[in-house]
């Protein structure tokens, strides 16, 4: 039985890349195929062999060199066949140059033949019309297939074409091969059978293809079946990914909960663990990368070979299957017998514990655990995996809930050990069923700072890993632990002390921007709302204005003008507009362009913003700011701070706020400005807040706080209405990996574009709500 996956067509086989040399990257010359299954010129191959060996450029598996050198690999009979097919279609231009008439020479007629207008399937020849007419009429031709040159060049006739053309043995021209020597298991021809293998049991070939097609189609399944756990196991890998960057998002929503009311005092311990947090969450995140890199690399070879025989069983014709089924038997059960991955490592999850005596400065009131993934797979399939004494789900939620209730318990003035200390000791020494959440606990005041300190979560982690099996990703994983950078924040503004919260980051969901018909990796430009509950995103090396839903959903383009490359994007009313190279284009939602205006070329990038009336767009240049209408005239055009800092600007991201202002990242001066309809400036900021980067992309919520980006230590800071830093609102664990640009949906809704072509969606909890 065939496998379930789809069987290729003839025309995906002859129109995509499986007759190109993935070495030249030309069409295949004198084609032969390694045991890995992968096909490349003999000529190519001859230049890969070194010291009797060669690496398959494609899954870089190492293949012997046979003595006689590389024209003693396998000759792939099956795409020979099909390069015979694409020769005879694109031999000559039916419009200049028509091919000639193959039998007219013969015949005595002109030496180069009349203008051939059909073709015999089962001769190859190009045939005139009074040849073609002939050719129906003769006792030997009478049953040949006679098409139109036309159709066949179109590719009417390529299925037909295949079955009656016969492949031809390579050691006597113009022989078909007919036979199978069943101990030679070599393909024969008539003359083949009269010499060496006179004495030898043959078989035709439909007989021997029916014979062996089951035992390789036993084999293809089991491939498939192998190909399809690989896919699952990808799939938790990915799932366990995402489980551990929503859990970080959640712990690191929990932190700022717990540290909004005593922010001043708990600045030094939250410094340390979100720097905890975060180098947790980076390093499991590279080796889950790494373990996704291997899954992926086995699953591409797997697929391949599977692919390229799933071809010779649907396409192939008798004496081609045969003459790789030896090779693909073998490449098969070695897909087979390989180990696969039996499943993705487990991650351990950060847990926030909170600490009872919030307002002692002295102790530590932030500390974090981690527990080890619950990975939602089926245990039943392989109970090996499965601890003997593991409790179920409820009791350790019980246990977990108790021995929370228990460690808030404040210790006694005089240093003596409270209750919960007593509890977390009794397990180790009466020899306890252990829990399975392993914590660090906090350091107490008593205690030596090195002698008894708290024990890190990177040694809680490697504590449960036998000491023979560490290897040098483990010892990666430590190092890097300890080498992670904990830059403080920056002390929170005066409105901070006043209100004592600040808008906090709910983690919605996360998507890629690259669609099938990207030719290259997505580079978002720009960002802005479109319509109720979308946006529309700038993707300036595909060169496409696409729309997604903020569940992720692809909506499609808006069509551009030939040839442009949108960098920053806004909505208006029934439009939008975008910058590109040095111009303003405003056009309709199905690309008609109303107008388009030329703006500075002393400036690489001009950054684009609508008005909150959505009439009017604003756009950065050369230092100022101007605003169009709709209609494409200039409204008003004017310089933050006035023309005392003509040439002492530089906007390089510009956005509008609910109330009027504009706000802009300003990279000559290094700061962030904040200013009304006519250039007066409410508030700047350019403080030790930035880290010395430049500011990024900025965005403005409902109640004007403002959202800074900042690229370089993976953050987006917070601002409130006049400019002043208040605090950190997205960090790495949130998530962020270079992030670019930012905008803001219905104004509660936080849209962060990552390098790497992904985006973030947060939605900003008011203090209030």
């Amino acid at each position: 039985m065939v496998s379930q996956a789809s069987s290729p067509s003839l025309l995906e086989a002859l129109s995509s890349d499986f007759l190109a040399c993935k070495i030249c990257l030309e069409q295949l010359r004198a084609p032969k195929t390694l045991p890995c299954l992968h096909t490349y010129c003999q000529d190519c191959l001859a230049q890969l062999a070194e010291g009797g060996h060669l690496r398959c450029p494609e899954c870089r598996e190492t293949v012997p060199v046979p003595p006689a050198g590389v024209a003693a690999f396998k000759t792939n009979f099956f795409v020979n066949g099909l390069l015979d097919l694409v020769r005879a279609r694109a031999g000559g231009d039916l419009r200049a140059g028509k091919p000639a008439c193959a039998l007219c020479p013969l015949m005595g007629g002109a030496s180069a033949g009349g203008p051939a207008t059909a073709r015999c399937l089962d001769c190859a020849d190009d045939l005139c019309q009074a040849c073609a007419d002939g050719h129906r009429c003769t006792r030997q031709t009478h049953t040949h297939r006679v098409v139109d040159l036309v159709g066949y060049r179109a590719g009417w006739y390529d299925e037909e074409a295949r079955e009656r053309q016969a492949a031809q043995c390579p050691q006597h021209p113009g022989e078909a091969l007919r036979f199978l020597c069943q101990p030679c298991s070599q393909l024969l021809c008539r003359e083949c059978r009269l010499d060496p293998h006179l004495d030898h049991p043959c078989m035709p070939l439909a007989e021997a293809v029916r014979a062996r097609r089951p035992g390789l189609e036993l084999l293809l399944a089991g491939v498939d079946k192998n190909l399809a756990e690989l896919e699952a196991a990808r799939i938790v890998e990915k799932e366990a990914l995402s489980q551990l960057r929503e859990q970080a998002a959640r712990v690191g929503t929990q932190v700022e909960e717990a540290t909004e009311g005593v922010l001043r005092a708990l600045l030094a311990q939250k410094k340390e663990v979100l720097g905890q947090l975060r180098a947790h969450v980076e390093a499991a995140e590279e080796a889950a990368r790494e373990r996704l890199g291997e899954l992926e690399g086995r699953e591409q070879v797997a697929r391949a070979a599977a692919a390229f025989a799933r071809r010779v069983l649907s396409l192939g014709r008798e004496a081609e299957i045969l003459s790789l089924e030896g090779a693909i038997a073998q490449r098969l059960r070695q897909l087979q017998d390989c180990p696969w991955m039996p499943g993705p490592f487990p991650c351990l999850l950060p847990q926030l514990e909170l600490h009872s005596v919030l307002l002692d400065k002295n102790c530590h009131l932030l500390w974090l655990s981690f527990e080890k993934q619950q990975l939602q797979k089926d245990s039943g399939k392989d109970g090996a995996g499965s601890q003997g004494g593991e409790k179920t789900e409820s009791q350790r939620g019980d246990e977990a809930k108790t021995e929370r209730q228990s460690e808030v318990q404040p210790q006694s003035k005089d240093g003596a050990q409270t209750p919960k200390e007593d509890r977390a000791q009794t397990p180790q020494e009466g020899g306890a069923h252990t829990p399975k959440v392993e914590r660090a606990q906090p350091p107490k005041e008593d205690r030596a700072p090195k002698e008894d300190r708290a024990q890190t979560p990177q040694e809680d982690w490697e504590a449960q890993i036998p000491r023979g099996s560490r290897s040098n990703k483990k010892r990666k994983f430590k190092g890097r632990l300890k080498s992670i950078s904990r830059e403080p924040s920056p002390a929170p503004g005066p409105n901070l002390e006043g209100s004592g919260l600040l808008p906090r980051p709910i983690f919605s969901c996360s998507f890629p921007t690259r669609m099938p018909g990207d030719k290259r990796s997505p580079r978002i430009t720009g960002l802005c709302p479109f319509g109720p509950r979308e946006i529309l995103v700038a993707d300036e090396q595909n060169r496409a204005l696409k729309r997604f839903s903020l569940n992720g959903d692809y909506k499609g383009t808006v069509p551009v003008p030939e040839g442009c490359s949108p960098c920053s994007v806004a909505a208006l009313q029934g439009a939008v507009a975008f910058s590109a190279g040095a111009r303003l284009y405003l056009i309709s939602p199905d690309g008609e362009v109303q107008w388009r205006r030329a703006l500075s070329l002393s400036q690489a990038s001009h950054a684009v913003a609508a008005m909150p009336s959505g009439d009017r767009v604003a756009v950065s240049v050369a230092g100022h700011v101007e605003v169009y209408n709709m209609e494409g005239s200039l409204a008003t055009r004017f310089i933050p701070g006035g023309k005392a800092n003509r040439g002492l600007r530089a906007l390089v991201f510009l956005t509008t706020s609910p109330q009027g202002n504009f706000v802009g990242s300003d990279w000559q001066q290094n700061s962030v400005v904040v200013c009304d309809g006519l250039g007066q400036v409410i508030g700047e900021y350019g403080g030790p807040g930035l880290h010395g980067c430049q500011p990024g992309s900025v965005s403005v919520d409902k109640k004007g706080y403002i959202f800074l980006t900042l690229r370089e230590v993976n953050k987006v800071v917070i601002l409130d209405p006049k400019g002043s830093l208040l605090g950190d609102f997205l960090t790495a664990y949130h998530g962020l990996e270079k992030p670019r640009v930012t905008t803001m949906v219905d104004g509660r809704y936080l849209v962060v574009s990552l390098s790497n072509g992904t985006i973030h969606i947060f939605r900003v909890r008011s203090p209030d709500s």
